[in-house]
């Protein structure tokens, strides 16, 4: 036993006498991660809790707005990567996923709208810090996130006839109707089920932020520190809306202020509201377009009608034409296109209706001319403008507006409570508590 303890203990002490002399440098020192929040069966991690505070910061540096204090911008951000975390589990357990050439579509065209090429947008990127991976990953979240609201939410939101009747009605009834109203919100929750206690919480919150927006605190702050809504560290900006997306407790309280003015503490069945109107606008002129009646022959490209073979048919379609032969008996006889019953007439078409290269094509012809053969994603056409006219859609116009402010509404509610419901029936341990 002592010949086999000597040398252990010798080690030993050799290890302990190397271990003193080695001086550590703080900067040697690697912070490791840990979990900040337990998710259903997922987690949080305080690097992704880090990473999201820088991201947030830069956004508030960028737009010149304060930040809130630190401890409240933690939970702030730590409550949406939960909520983010919640609506992503849900979206994997349904088979919702995005791939990844949507995601480089998406990539390019984020990459366009900056005005970049793919390779200077990426560079861009790196130089504030922020990989393309990340970057591709995070717009991976927001479309599959996306993608859950719109089967979740609006596949569920039905608008009836009726409700558009009613709306129009109001409308037409109160000249101010087709105002627009640029706003910002500041939510405070209450359970449905709420118990006394959490209802004085919940005025005293409420009470504390209307305080701070009252004694000069901006708008933006005061809604990154205090409210519950999901877009709370965007400044809970609404962007513009109309008055019928508006429900009618918030339009009563946003009518008669001034821009840049702040409504009183609000009590709906969510909970607390305090609204911001940043601007306000009419939207009331007549809507006239420019509407073209045209017909048209179509030959598809399909597993038997190859590209050339679908060009050398329409290129003898076009001799006939030419030759004096009836569009209609042609269009009747040969074209591929559901309208082909109806001699190809495709009735009055707005501006939009049809695919771009076929609206470039018939916008050059005058009336009763007839194109050269056009190739569109649908195959080949010949196209033929019958007359044109300007009309006056206003009416129309109204309806397809109203049917979407009822929508969008509808949506904007079924989305909070649909988000409630989905924390409430989630398992969530938030590890930072204390910290707050």
């Amino acid at each position: 036993m002592r010949t086999l303890l000597n040398p252990i203990f010798t080690l030993f002490c050799a290890i302990l006498a190397l271990s003193t002399s080695v001086q550590i440098h703080a900067a040697d020192i690697v912070k490791l991660d840990r979990i900040v929040a337990v998710v259903n069966q997922g987690v949080v991690t305080e690097q992704e809790l880090d990473a999201r505070m820088v991201s947030v910061a830069k956004q508030f540096a960028k737009a010149g707005k304060d930040l809130p204090p630190d401890n409240t911008l933690r939970r702030q951000v730590l409550e949406r990567l939960i909520s983010d975390s919640l609506q992503m589990q849900h979206a994997a357990r349904t088979g919702i996923k995005i791939g990844g050439n949507q995601v480089d579509l998406a990539f390019e065209r984020i990459a366009e709208q900056n005005n970049l090429t793919i390779t200077e947008f990426s560079e861009a990127l790196n130089k504030d810090g922020i990989s393309v991976d990340k970057f591709k990953a995070d717009i991976q979240n927001e479309m599959t996130i996306g993608r859950l609201r719109e089967r979740e939410i609006m596949s569920r939101v039905t608008v009836t006839e009726t409700e558009i009747d009613n709306l129009l009605t109001t409308q037409s009834a109160t000249p101010d109707a087709q105002d627009e109203y640029e706003i910002s919100h500041i939510l405070i929750r209450t359970p449905e089920e709420a118990a006394p206690e959490d209802v004085k919480a919940a005025k005293e919150k409420v009470s504390e932020a209307l305080s701070a927006l009252q004694s000069g605190l901006s708008f933006d702050k005061v809604s990154a520190t205090y409210s519950d809504a999901p877009n709370a560290l965007e400044g809970g900006q609404l962007g513009w809306k109309k008055s019928g997306q508006i429900p009618g407790l918030f339009l009563n309280a946003l009518k008669p202020l001034a821009a840049g003015s702040i409504t009183e503490v609000l009590r709906s069945p969510n909970g607390y509201h305090i609204l911001k109107l940043t601007d306000k606008r009419g939207n009331s002129a007549p809507l006239v377009i420019d509407q073209t009646h045209a017909r048209h022959i179509l030959v598809k490209l399909s597993e038997i009608m190859s590209e050339k073979e679908a060009k050398h048919k329409i290129d003898g379609i076009k001799v006939r034409l030419d030759n004096n032969e009836d569009f209609k008996t042609l269009a009747r006889q040969y074209s591929d296109d559901g309208s082909s019953s109806n001699g190809g007439d495709l009735g009055w078409i707005n501006p939009g209706d049809t695919v771009p290269n076929f609206e470039q094509a018939m916008n050059a012809l005058a009336p009763n001319e007839i194109s050269a053969p056009v190739k569109s994603r649908f195959g080949w056409h010949i196209i033929q403008v019958i007359e044109r006219r300007s009309q006056d859609m206003t009416k129309e116009s109204q309806r397809l507006k109203a049917r979407q402010e009822i929508r969008s509404r509808k949506a904007d509610e079924a989305y909070q409570d649909w988000l409630s419901e989905l924390r409430d029936r989630a398992y969530v341990d938030m590890k930072l508590e204390d910290e707050f």
